[in-house]
């Protein structure tokens, strides 16, 4: 009896894994204990065994591909089994959207019965030898890419591991890679324009293969079987009259699931121009409207652009004066801008600050670089600190889940580094295990693959709490905005001489830095960030207990 693999929870905090090879191809006879695939999990890249006799009848995810956990990955059994019914079972997505579709589309108004709608075209049954290649999730918080630059053009011959295309996420500039061989037959965007994860962004196949119609099955339409020229036609139709898409009783010709994307992405589905059939809306038309488009006027508006507009409406209209440079918005702003807006109006923030006497840091910094193999930093002590400390008071070293609070046996600490479109947080793992010169070493290491857009996914994530340091600027004290999923962020200050006395009135000089912890009330407290800040002094001020 066939059996299905699915995606192992591999570590705790784990969501899905990426495969990172396959070791067995679909007809390979396996037995229990074989390794299967390679899986890279948030934490590492792990072997994943069969715990089943047979036959590999089916392989779900291709190379490179996500899976959630409890996802689908294989089917072992008997050869010749037939497997179908447990794709159907176990949540195949075509069916299961299909079904969501359907659920969810709107109920049109009946039109009159002398009115009576053709039915709808069957989908096509042709075999098409081409395969789409759909935008990768390359990180754990892209939602959408940007495709720097591509290296093949329509007509190339590629082959499984050429690089298709360079893509800009919120993190990094990485390389596409192509998964089949074959002639790329179609590129669905230009240079510069973003597309979402899971978004068509080019055909790879047999040269001659029907590209029109594998477009219109992936995006869920019914591919007409009209000849060639009529399709032609049809494209021309729609050239010459884009928004065309009503018919005689004002009904908007759309498919269900462009309505309902449209009404999730807060579309006016009378302006986007249909591409299919007859000027029928698609998915495809929905997911390349621009607002920016233009779209006909209606008369009564071109009436009132020609009648002289009121000076505060000329005013309101025309363009900043003055010297400007719009810049759009990288992918990092995107994520940054999102994910803060998120955390500031999500978790209720709030904010202990403290003064640190830096004076016998200062003093130990210059003899642990003597012998130090890395220069050693203030911020390399702070990172030590707060490692230590998070130790002590494991509460600060969680995280907010909804429904439970989950503490960290690990200290990760994320360590914000600037870069010109941002910032990118770099993880130092296990840091209370780690000396000194370690950290030093690592934090330099992340910052020069940061600013040359070269930190992988396992770089910046699974942090624990989070460290930012604006002192080399000349600031002396700030409040920084969490970094989910931290429960809490230290802003780092710079070390300023100040006047201090002495029990007698003496006045004498001391190395000030003031430290303000952001905190999640939902997970922590303030006697409890009150105590950690304590025992962050407390090792700074003595900063040879850190050493023992």
């Amino acid at each position: 009896m066939a059996e299905v693999i699915r995606m192992p929870k591999m570590s705790d905090t784990m969501e899905e894994g990426v495969i990172a090879e396959w070791h067995k191809q679909v007809g390979d006879v396996i037995k229990s204990g074989e390794i299967i695939a390679e899986v890279e999990t948030d934490k590492a890249t792990m072997d994943l065994e069969s715990y089943y006799d047979g036959t590999l009848l089916y392989i779900g995810v291709k190379k490179g591909d996500a899976v959630p956990i409890d996802g689908i990955m294989a089917i072992v059994g008997e050869k010749g089994e037939d497997y179908k019914s447990l794709l159907e079972e176990g949540g195949g997505n075509g069916k299961a959207e299909a079904k969501e579709e359907a659920k969810a589309a709107p109920v049109e108004t009946p039109a009159p019965a002398a009115e009576k709608p053709a039915a709808a075209p069957a989908k096509s049954t042709e075999k098409i030898n081409a395969a789409v290649v759909r935008m990768p999730k390359m990180s754990d918080t892209m939602e959408e890419g940007t495709l720097v630059s591509w290296q093949k053009k329509v007509g190339d011959k590629v082959k499984s591991g050429d690089i298709l295309a360079e893509v800009e996420t919120d993190k990094a500039t990485m390389e596409l890679e192509a998964y089949e061989d074959g002639t790329l037959l179609y590129v669905g965007i230009k240079e510069g324009e973003a597309v979402p994860v899971d978004g068509i962004i080019a055909v790879i196949g047999e040269e001659g293969s029907n590209v029109e119609a594998l477009l219109a099955r992936e995006n869920g339409e019914a591919e007409p079987e009209a000849a060639p020229a009529a399709r032609e036609a049809a494209t021309e139709v729609v050239a010459e009259k884009p928004n065309s898409v009503a018919d005689a009783g004002d009904r908007i010709k759309a498919s269900p699931l462009a309505r309902r994307l449209a009404d999730e992405k807060g579309i006016n589905i009378n302006q986007v121009a249909g591409s299919g059939d007859n000027g029928r809306i698609v998915k495809r038309d929905v997911d390349e409207f621009k607002p920016a488009a233009k779209t006909e006027a209606a008369p009564a508006a071109k009436a009132a652009e020609a009648a002289p507009a009121k000076p505060e409406a000329q005013a309101a209209a025309a363009p900043a004066n003055g010297d400007f440079v719009d810049t759009p918005v990288s992918q990092m702003r995107k994520t940054i801008a999102r994910r803060l807006s998120d955390s500031l109006f999500t978790a209720p923030h709030f904010y202990v600050t403290m003064e640190i006497v830096m004076d016998k840091a200062m003093a130990l910094r210059p003899q642990l670089n003597e012998v130090s193999p890395a220069k050693i930093s203030f911020n390399d002590f702070v990172i030590k600190a707060c490692a230590i400390a998070l130790k002590q008071h494991p509460a600060v070293n969680s995280a907010w889940l909804g429904d439970k609070i989950r503490k960290y046996n690990y200290v990760n600490i994320g360590v914000a580094v600037a870069v010109d479109e941002g910032l990118l947080v770099p993880v130092i793992r296990d840091a209370d295990k780690k000396n000194l010169s370690t950290i030093s070493a690592e934090v330099k290491d992340f910052a020069g693959k940061a600013k040359d857009k070269k930190l992988q996914p396992k770089d910046w994530e699974g942090n624990t709490f989070s460290i930012s340091n604006l002192g080399m600027f000349g600031v002396d004290e700030f409040t920084a905005i969490i970094n989910p999923p931290d429960s809490c962020i230290l802003a780092i200050g710079g070390i300023k001489k100040v006047a201090a006395f002495k029990e007698d009135g003496t006045v004498y000089p001391t190395n000030i830095m003031k430290v303000t912890l952001s905190a999640d009330h939902r997970v922590v407290d303030g006697a409890l960030a009150a105590q950690f800040l304590n025992t962050v002094k407390k090792l700074l001020e003595e900063p040879m207990s850190m050493l023992v």
